[in-house]
């Protein structure tokens, strides 16, 4: 697939809109899934994801196949935005708690978030209190520990596919606790 992903890109950096479509179909899942663990919020990695899939057609001609897959070229354009992403989303919220702190206010909107999301926090871990011990071991795991199912697989010395079902079962209770798509 390697090879094939660097003659597409290849293409892509000839204008060839249908080497694109089948570049971005390839690549979207793998930049989406970078952007996410990095940003931590899938809104946001779907906007840089976007963003890296317009980068990736305008700048397609700087690819070089000697440097690298096309595959690590657009994951660094990714990590890189999703970084970017971070710096700038910290940065904005620095320059907001400043302004605050200089008029010696509070911001509206950071008192009503910390409010909800100590409410959102307080259920969320009333919901994983109702899971069982293994589905809640694995779904920390997962998501709080970043890993993936084969790593908690791993970690926890158990076969993939358990781990599997028990994180399912978790979310499925866990959204049935929270009251989530009722």
């Amino acid at each position: 697939m390697g090879e094939e992903l660097d003659a597409v890109l290849s293409n892509v950096a000839t204008g060839d809109r249908a080497a694109f479509s089948k570049l971005y179909d390839r690549v979207v899942p793998v930049v989406l899934g970078l952007a996410v663990r990095v940003v931590r919020d899938r809104t946001i990695a779907e906007e840089v994801t976007q963003e890296v899939m317009v980068e990736v057609w305008r700048t397609a001609t700087r690819y070089d196949p000697s440097q690298g897959s096309a595959l690590a070229w657009v994951g660094t354009i990714a990590h890189r935005r999703a970084v970017d992403r971070v710096r700038s989303e910290q940065a904005a919220r620095r320059r907001a708690e400043k302004v605050a702190a200089e008029g010696g206010l509070t911001p509206f909107d950071s008192v009503s978030e910390s409010v909800i999301e100590g409410q959102e926090r307080a259920r969320v871990r009333a919901g994983l209190d109702s899971l069982s011990r293994s589905q809640r071991q694995a779904i920390e795991l997962a998501y709080f520990g970043s890993m993936t199912y084969r790593e908690v697989a791993e970690n926890l010395g158990l076969p993939l596919g358990t781990v599997k079902t028990r994180i399912r079962d978790g979310l499925l209770k866990l959204a049935e606790n929270l009251g989530v798509g009722s």
